[in-house]
């Protein structure tokens, strides 16, 4: 060893300066004996083992700075994340004991529980089944049951955050589309007259060319027909999801895409939805009214209202607590009173008897034999209505929805990481979520649930209220999800909701989705005209060309059939028309990042660039549960978009080129990464 290597330790350490005044003077040339007399009679070997026992030393001091840096990180980790829980009683990584994990993870199924009943209902009509009641309860169940199975997914393999998964609207204009194209419901053969096609029919025939009087109205194969061309077209679409999450790709598309593409899109998914709020309410606008006034008097007036319960814990044993029963459970609070107040003028006969009187879709005795009609028990399974078709038309009408619902779950992710006191998302959990996601509406599609899925805002919004973010909660509440689908008869009980009841709770929840799509607008310049034309123009056309569509769908005639239906299909789709526009315009018109609102929406989640070990305690959170000692082992996964220590791809192309990937890495990494220091990191306001 010379004496340079060592030139800055030997103050620190004595003893290699021993070893080094004993080692300076031995030559190359020097015989063994005249070594061992410089050496004040110590051999080669025992300066070796000296050296050794030195090295050892330096190893030993090395790794006892090396825990000393590692606890150090922790400790800078913990009071990071201790500012980011802020007043939560539980944080994402925290386990609530099991009675509590029950209750929460119920009360996350009753907030996601009037918008999952809606997507079977709204479809009922268009898949023919408006009076086969017990269809519809097993529509009902599939949906919850999906939804808790892809619930699990996503919150042990996904974006590992506690968000609910549920039916999609995204999905329900293209599949009313796709359904309109299968052509009109046949009428219900008179009384006593038998079914022709129960006679006649051998599963060769094509139900959109048959004469109407000829097809039984009730008929289950007519009805399972048409939803396995929607189970189909939402199987491949997915497929597109399923890309976009697991190859990055949605870290790209990011890029282009700002509020004022996202605005549209998502609020013509609420406002293109108003025919079935109307079809529904028209039945008896009283009581449409009465639930639309529940529902804002809970969710709004008194929402800060609590009531005193008895409470217990080990420390301050029996004690009064206050429950927010008012904003944590509006839709269900209104659903029941509605729904009672309906059974008692229905039991004094206030409501009229004869079917086309004004108010008879009030009555809550219509459905009631739906209850002993149904299964106790009945387990939804893939392909339970039969083998999936597709149409090409219907492919792409779904894409649209595909696209919707990226964007959307994107903004999600990070409202909830910060209602759960977590650093926000990195990339590879948003690839990764976005992938689970498609690999979810891929099952939703095969289990014939007639809808995608897609993270649940409401539920979001519930994580605040309840000062409640652990993970283990909504695993909780993905497992009762899965457990009341599979009970035939809970799913039939809704069904018997009346019509009124259920247009009043569309009219208010299609309104707050159409509101979640204009909030993006508030990282926008609004006192910009090239903004407001965007914003707009995508709106108002939006509306213009699917309505024309509508009433002219013969006028596109290319001469190929399939060419003509995906025309119609994605015009006929507003949410698709109005975001392609928006994005159109926003991304050619002139317009700098901070007046179109991109440099906000990015910086509302930026943390500054990346400290690795200081990130990698923060993230711990969205690595996997098991297996991340074996991840690491292996250089490779540094390179897959969805592993946990994913850091990008290698570039050894020309100059230029890898100049503009390296700063387009180098920005994204600024824009998503969790943390860099405690001074910038992203805290939740």
């Amino acid at each position: 060893m010379s004496s340079q290597v060592y030139s800055d330790e030997a103050r620190i350490y004595p003893s290699i300066s021993v070893v080094e005044n004993r080692t300076d003077d031995i030559q190359e040339d020097d015989p063994p004996n005249e070594t061992k007399e410089k050496n004040g009679g110590a051999s080669v070997v025992e300066v070796e083992a000296n050296a050794n026992a030195v090295s050892l030393e330096m190893g030993e001091i090395g790794a006892e700075t090396g825990a000393e840096q590692e606890a150090d990180v922790k400790e800078k980790a913990q009071a990071i994340l201790k500012e980011l829980r802020g007043d939560l009683t539980y944080a994402i990584e925290d386990v609530p004991p099991w009675y509590n994990c029950l209750l929460l993870g119920f009360q996350h199924y009753l907030t996601m529980f009037g918008a999952t009943l809606a997507m079977p209902l709204l479809l009922a009509s268009s898949l023919c089944i408006k009076d086969n009641l017990v269809a519809q309860g097993e529509l009902i169940s599939t949906i919850f049951a999906v939804s808790g199975l892809v619930t699990l997914l996503q919150t042990t393999f996904g974006v590992r955050l506690p968000i609910v998964q549920g039916g999609t609207f995204s999905f329900l204009a293209p599949a009313l589309t796709i359904l309109n194209q299968q052509g009109p419901c046949p009428s219900p053969p008179a009384p006593g007259t038998p079914s022709a096609i129960n006679a006649s029919f051998n599963g060769s025939e094509d139900y959109t060319t048959m004469p109407a009087t000829t097809v039984a109205f009730d008929d289950e194969e007519f009805w399972r027909r048409r939803m396995r061309v929607v189970q189909g077209s939402i199987m491949i679409a997915s497929v597109v999801e399923v890309i976009v999450g697991f190859t990055g790709i949605v870290g790209i598309m990011l890029r282009f895409i700002g509020p004022l593409t996202i605005a549209p899109t998502i609020t013509l998914i609420g406002l293109s939805l108003f025919d079935a709020a109307i079809s529904f309410s028209s039945g008896h606008w009283g009581i449409a009214f009465l639930t639309i006034a529940l529902m804002a008097l809970f969710s709004q007036y008194i929402a800060r209202f609590t009531l005193p319960c008895l409470g217990f814990s080990r420390e301050k044993k029996c004690h009064r607590v206050s429950f927010p029963l008012f904003k944590m459970f509006p839709v269900i609070l209104s659903v029941l009173i509605a729904w009672a107040f309906s059974a008692i003028l229905t039991a004094a006969n206030v409501f009229p008897t004869d079917p086309d009187a004004y108010g008879y879709s009030a009555r809550t005795d219509l459905r009631i034999g739906v209850l002993e009609e149904s299964a106790w028990v009945k387990i939804p399974y893939p392909g339970q209505w039969g083998v999936p078709t597709a149409t090409i038309a219907g492919v792409f009408g779904m894409l649209a929805g595909v696209l919707a619902s990226i964007f959307e779950s994107v903004g999600d992710y990070y409202a909830c990481a910060r209602l759960a006191g977590a650093p926000p998302p990195p990339v590879h959990a948003i690839n990764r979520g976005i992938g689970i996601e498609g690999l979810g509406c891929i099952l939703a599609g095969a289990f014939g649930s007639g809808s995608g899925t897609t993270s649940y805002g409401e539920n979001i919004g519930a994580l605040g209220i309840t000062k409640v973010g652990s993970r283990r909660a909504i695993q909780y509440g993905g497992m009762l999800m899965i457990l009341m689908g599979m009970f035939a008869k809970f799913g039939a009980l809704f069904v018997t909701i009346p019509d009124p009841i259920i247009g009043g709770m569309f009219c208010v929840m299609f309104a707050m989705v159409a509101a979640v799509g204009i909030s993006n607008l508030q990282f926008v310049n609004l006192n910009s005209s090239r903004n407001l034309f965007v914003i707009g123009f995508s709106l108002i056309m939006g509306f213009i060309i699917p309505t024309w569509v509508r009433a002219n769908r013969d006028f596109f005639k290319t001469g190929n059939e399939e060419i003509d239906q995906i025309i119609v299909v994605l015009l006929e789709t507003n949410m698709f028309v109005g975001g392609v526009i928006g994005f159109f315009f926003d991304n050619t018109l002139p317009g700098s990042d901070e007046d179109r609102g991109i440099a906000q929406w990015r910086s509302k989640y930026s943390a500054g660039s990346q400290d690795s070990a200081l990130s990698r305690e923060l993230l711990r959170s969205y690595e996997f549960p098991v297996g991340m000692n074996w991840i690491r082992r292996f250089s490779f996964f540094r390179y897959i978009p969805f592993s946990p220590t994913y850091t990008g791809f290698p570039c050894n192309c020309c100059g230029s080129v890898c100049g503009r990937i390296k700063k387009l890495t180098r920005r994204d990494n600024e824009t998503y990464s969790p943390v860099a220091s405690e001074a910038k990191i992203c805290l939740p306001q």
